[in-house]
């Protein structure tokens, strides 16, 4: 994994790169591979091979409703399998129970990617032959460090990216209902989605990062999780995205309601916090750089933060190196798409 070139790649080709890296090892059927915002956990920007496309919105309703080997709960490993697990009681599983066991899927690798700068991304890997042995989840346990880091750096180099921005017109809306099939969506909402999973030829987008943060607020619900339902995504040429999850009306049980899922362009305060989390900064050169992003000089953020001159121009330093910027104003430019 530490060989793994992430220079001049895309995160869907640096995905594609470490899943030939565990597919040498460790064979699988399918996969599910995503990016998850850092600070909510949400995933988007799904990388996937799954049977049944028609039914990917169930699919991700009980990845995110079902606790088992849910990404935010697995052991200290951070890794573990469907089988071992449950105890040999798959069936305890909701995701299998109502899902996986029909396409006769046998057990199932759950690997999240996580450090103390946030999350960055989980996967999960599908067999129908064999179960997954300790040896193999070991070795994925192995590897966290390597992906996680080539994850983050990725977001990180996503604020240097130089292709076009995508085409679009102004927040987007998708309506969903409560088993996240699509009512009815606003116009702008198709350029979103095909930036955000760039579709075939001739097809429409598949809105399966909506999926996903209306799946999260039904783990809200639900009592799963407690993160909002709201992700983060890179959606090209250093511009972000930013989606949201609510129910509609108030009259109707909230179970029969339906979801609207909100898409617009990431704020300058959620594209810092990626910025800050994604190039490993510590907690005071991140609150240096929200100062200094809120126009105060080195003596106002001394008296801010109650430290010297000097310490703040060592925070500074220190935030300039890991960014690969040299002045404020590249910084402000690079993190705020200025």
């Amino acid at each position: 994994m530490e060989r793994i070139a992430a220079a001049g790649v895309d995160d869907r080709d640096l995905r594609a790169q470490i899943l030939n890296v565990i597919r040498n090892l460790i064979p699988f059927d399918n996969y599910a591979f995503l990016l998850t915002d850092p600070t909510t956990s949400v995933g988007c920007s799904p990388v996937a091979d799954v049977p049944d496309l028609a039914t990917l919105p169930s699919l991700i309703r009980l990845k995110y409703v079902t606790p088992v080997n849910r990404w935010t709960g697995l052991s200290e490993s951070g890794c573990a399998t469907l089988v071992h697990a449950t105890a040999g009681r798959p069936e305890q599983s909701g995701l299998w129970r109502e899902y996986l066991a029909g396409l006769g899927i046998i057990d199932v690798v759950s690997v999240v990617f996580n450090d103390r700068f946030g999350w960055w991304g989980f996967l999960d890997l599908w067999r129908r032959e064999s179960l997954f042995t300790n040896d193999e989840a070991t070795a994925l346990a192995c590897a966290r460090p390597a992906i996680t880091l080539l994850l983050r750096g990725m977001q990180a180099a996503a604020f240097r990216a130089t292709e076009l921005p995508p085409e679009r017109r102004g927040p987007g809306a998708l309506v969903l209902s409560p088993e996240l099939t699509v009512r009815t969506q606003t116009a702008q909402t198709d350029n979103w989605l095909k930036a955000l999973v760039p579709p075939p030829v001739g097809q429409s987008p598949i809105p399966a990062s909506a999926y996903n943060v209306a799946a999260q607020l039904l783990a809200i619900e639900a009592g799963v999780d407690t993160h909002p339902a709201q992700a983060r995504v890179h959606v090209g040429g250093g511009s972000w995205l930013t989606l949201r999850a609510d129910r509609l009306g108030d009259s109707a049980p909230t179970e029969l309601r339906d979801i609207v899922v909100t898409m617009e362009s990431s704020s300058p305060t959620e594209r810092r916090d990626v910025f800050s989390r994604s190039h490993g900064l510590t907690n005071r050169e991140t609150e240096v750089f929200r100062h200094v992003a809120d126009g105060a000089d080195t003596r106002a953020v001394a008296t801010l933060m109650s430290i010297s001159e000097l310490t703040v121009q060592d925070h500074l330093k220190a935030v300039f190196t890991k960014t690969l910027t040299s002045s404020r104003r590249e910084l402000l430019a690079l993190s705020l798409g200025r």
